[in-house]
């Protein structure tokens, strides 16, 4: 039995065919100008040649200038796929596919936090100086800190961090009762770093996307059980993403506390080493441990293997150290104030980005994580003017119904209506923007059966599928 979306394209085919055949002979027909509510409600087809891709595609090991400034995969393939524009040294204009892929991640990250009862605040990215001097880190932040004044001469900072602010929000609650702990509040902000050298594009900038996280609690015990709650929803944040994410011991380093982990995306353009045990599931950054360690401390068995990560998370057991300072307290259950125990907790939302797609990409195209691709699917139609130019309203219808038909990819589908480029380019093209799934609409499919040539870019497969097999694969995509 036919699917009703091909009952449709088929109809609507038929029609379309039969329209151009009456106009091609100079009949002249009535032509009705009322349309269904279905078809003048129908949301605008998203079409490639509108998409703002200032790059163009362009070649960029062709450029010497550019080449010299490529110095990884994710930055070249971010530039050559329009995704993003240099502004100034170390930042970036996120150009619409990447703002799309980058508000999807934002979505996962929202419901792995607040499935662990993250609350969701928007603090100033403008911070007084009094704040950092108060918890000594004005001195201690050294260079990396962007300082201003203001007309008053008063001293700020740009926020790359914000235990000060977020401790001195809840201490100014101060009916906070122990009932309402554990407290979990948390920004996707930008921050800034003033890095002396900025390079790998996205990975290491001046500015920059990071979701940062602090947790207020009752006691050490309820702490560390936050702690432990935070650090599995990120493992099943990258478990969703597709991502192989190794959870580091790390140094406190200048953010303080007395346990902190690195989460780490393996591979060698990282720029932290890392040490794993093939016996037993130790792992650290190196910093962490003594030099020229090569056996695992926890085992006591196993060889330590140097390995590189990119870092994408990063969580700190605070204690006291900063609830202490700004009077962070609680009413106990004998109604007296004690003092919250802290965790802090950041992911680089941005980094994550880059670094998905230099450990997925290959050298030629970028490979998206699937849930934050910026588009699902792309169509493509044949070349205009070709033999089968007739298959070009079947794409279009196409595209059309699966978006009628599955709620879950409207605004997924985009087709590539450059039809005076070649098949052959339009995929090339594709590939390098990295859509999980490409459908060439070819003569296969105006045959009975119609057949369908789907490109699915992840696992590096080309099928042939039938009109239900096409439905059957595209109604199981995972979108968010």
């Amino acid at each position: 039995m036919m699917h009703p979306v091909w009952k449709r394209v088929f109809h609507r085919l038929h029609r379309a065919l039969l329209s151009s055949k009456r106009h091609q002979s100079g009949c002249a027909e009535h032509t009705p100008t009322c349309t269904s509510t279905k078809t003048t409600s129908r949301k605008p087809r998203l079409l490639v040649s509108r998409l703002y891709q200032p790059s163009n595609l362009r070649d960029v090991g062709q450029d010497s200038r550019l080449s010299g400034e490529m110095t990884c995969k994710s930055q070249r393939l971010m530039h050559q796929a329009g995704l993003i524009h240099p502004f100034s040294p170390g930042c970036y204009v996120y150009l619409p596919a990447t703002v799309r892929s980058m508000e999807k991640l934002v979505r996962v990250i929202d419901q792995e936090m607040q499935g662990i009862g993250g609350q969701k605040l928007d603090m100033p990215s403008l911070c007084s100086a009094d704040l950092w001097r108060t918890s000594e880190r004005w001195d201690l932040m050294g260079k990396e800190l962007f300082r201003l004044k203001d007309r008053h001469g008063a001293d700020y900072c740009l926020g790359p961090t914000h235990e000060e602010a977020v401790t001195t929000l809840v201490a100014h609650q101060a009916t906070l009762s122990y009932r309402q702990l554990p407290l979990l509040l948390y920004q996707i902000t930008r921050k800034f770093r003033d890095e002396p050298k900025p390079k790998f594009g996205l990975l290491r900038g001046r500015e920059f996307y990071m979701k940062d996280m602090y947790s207020f609690d009752v006691s050490e015990e309820a702490a560390h059980q936050t702690y432990g709650s935070v650090c599995q929803a990120y493992i099943q944040l990258f478990t969703r993403l597709g991502l192989r994410c190794v959870q580091v011991q790390a140094d406190t380093g200048n953010i303080g506390g007395t346990l902190s982990h690195e989460f780490q995306l393996p591979t060698d353009v990282g720029e932290d080493r890392l040490l794993l045990c093939g016996n037993c599931s130790f792992s650290a950054n190196v910093e962490t441990l003594s030099s020229g360690t090569t056996h695992c401390p926890q085992c006591k068995t196993g060889a330590l293997v140097e390995s590189k990560g990119i870092e994408v998370g990063h969580t700190f057991y605070l204690g006291k150290k900063y609830s202490s300072i700004f009077k962070a307290t609680f009413s106990n259950p004998q109604n007296k104030p004690s003092v919250t125990e802290m965790g802090c907790y950041g992911l680089g939302v941005s980094r994550i980005l880059a670094a998905a797609i230099e450990v997925l990409s290959t050298d030629e195209g970028i490979r998206w994580p699937g849930l934050i691709a910026p588009y699902q699917i792309c169509v493509l139609p044949p070349k205009k003017g070709s033999k089968i130019e007739g298959a070009a309203v079947l794409a279009e219808e196409l595209v059309d119904s699966l978006g009628e038909d599955f709620p879950h990819l409207r605004g997924e589908i985009v087709l590539d209506d450059r039809t005076q480029m070649t098949i052959g380019k339009r995929l090339k093209d594709a590939s390098i923007l990295g859509y999980p799934y490409v459908i060439v609409v070819g003569e296969a499919a105006l045959q009975n059966p119609p057949t369908f040539e789907v490109i699915c870019q992840q696992t590096a497969e080309t099928l042939f599928l039938s009109k239900d097999g096409l439905l059957d694969l595209l109604g199981k995509v995972e979108t968010v």
